[in-house]
């Protein structure tokens, strides 16, 4: 199979897989209490699902350049199937618990599972320099409506099903079985992918001991991933469901408008994505990342003092209009300065990096949204880290240049 079908076939996994994420995320809770569970189980539930999700992504795409990138892809793709079908078919909270932490579950409609640390690498390996960043402003544009659709098709098929006489707990089932089927297709979609992915095997041969999948990149993906791990904490302090309940604070609106706020902003984020490829032609890569970012977290600390609820829409949707520019930018960085056979690696660490500085920062957010005087915080918190984070990145990574831009 040609490079080109293969890259196809990568960025049709990614719009099948994000599709089934959204879907599910609209109706896993509602499920799970529909079938008993109690909201501490569902929230415990929720948590050992990321954190076995950490655990299993590290696992596997540190390894996924040795044993193989297709064998890993399809391995995820049946831990995705396997978790579905349990959660389709028992109530019983210590089998869900165990599925969800072996399996492959979103319950945020994100990314969950070695598959966007394998594909991303996959893609590099596929790719031209010249066409890198172009091609993954594309995967995270598709990703981001793929996600967008299935939370309206979830939603809405559980709604249409109960409308027409089906019981609660099986409407939601029924979009259960299609995450799961989702996971059998992705399974199929990747045996068909050619060795063309894979690593050659002349560049595996080596002395060294490798760590969590590192050798010759190791320096640098600790450095990248310490930095990641700050944005990310950064912006735990504003994750959407927090902002959200900002919002009703602040201006009394009920969740109606605060939807059509974030469907605005989700998409002008991720147009913002594509925008990044003409300016990284120009500027470079690490350039783009700084200098798209600190307007984008300048106009975030504005949101709040803004005086009224247009204004404050306004700020938000110019913030969203940029801030998803150094997102293709950081991918596509961080897959040209590694050593090819440590791109999964890399990419998996430095995305488990991300996962733990963001689950440190939302208990914080809490604490200032219970008191008054103090709602607004976690945006200057947010704001200042990320400027931080900016500074940090250019002073330790200007000089570094990916192979196109040397």
């Amino acid at each position: 199979m040609a490079p080109r079908s293969d890259i196809a076939l990568l960025f049709a996994t990614r719009i099948i897989r994000l599709f089934c994420y959204g879907s599910l995320s609209v109706v896993l809770a509602l499920y799970l209490a529909e079938a008993g569970l109690r909201e501490e189980q569902i929230g415990l539930l929720f948590t050992l699902t990321l954190a076995g999700d950490a655990v299993i992504t590290l696992l596997l795409t540190t390894s996924a350049d040795r044993v193989g990138r297709k064998r890993t892809l399809i391995a995820g793709a049946f831990l995705m199937l396997g978790a579905g079908v349990v959660f389709i078919i028992t109530r019983n909270f210590v089998i869900l618990m165990s599925a969800a932490i072996l399996g492959v579950i979103s319950p945020s409609g994100k990314e969950i599972g070695p598959f966007l640390s394998i594909e991303q690498a996959s893609l590099a390996h596929l790719l031209s320099n010249r066409s890198r960043t172009k091609a993954f402003a594309w995967y995270n544009l598709a990703g981001s409506f793929a996600a967008a659709l299935g939370t309206l098709c979830g939603g809405g098929l559980a709604q249409t099903l109960q409308a027409c006489g089906m019981p609660t707990l099986e409407a939601y089932r029924f979009v259960l079985m299609g995450y799961a089927i989702g996971g059998l297709i992705l399974g199929i979609l990747f045996l068909a992918l050619s060795p063309g992915i894979e690593v050659a095997a002349a560049s595996k041969t080596e002395s060294a001991p490798r760590v969590l999948g590192l050798l010759h990149s190791r320096k640098i993906v600790i450095k990248l991933s310490a930095l990641f791990a700050l944005d990310a904490c950064a912006g735990g302090f504003i994750i959407q469901s927090m902002m959200a309940y900002w919002f009703y604070l602040k201006f009394g609106i009920n969740a109606g408008i605060i939807g059509l706020i974030f469907f605005g902003s989700d998409v002008l984020a991720g147009v913002s994505a594509l925008l990044a490829v003409r300016i990284a032609n120009k500027i470079g890569l690490i350039r783009t990342m700084v200098f798209t970012h600190i307007p984008s977290s300048i106009l975030l600390i504005l949101v709040p003092l803004m005086p009224t609820l247009p204004l404050t829409i306004t700020v938000l949707l110019l913030r969203s209009s940029i801030s998803q520019m150094d997102v293709p930018a950081r991918q596509s960085y961080t897959m040209a300065v590694v050593a090819p056979d440590e791109r999964s690696a890399a990419s998996g660490v430095t995305s488990i990096a991300r996962s733990a500085g963001a689950a440190i920062s939302p208990s914080l957010t809490g604490v200032f949204l219970s008191i008054p005087t103090l709602i607004s915080v976690p945006f200057f918190v947010c704001g200042g880290l990320k400027i931080l984070y900016d500074l940090a990145l250019w002073r330790e990574f200007r000089a570094v240049k990916p192979p196109e831009e040397q």
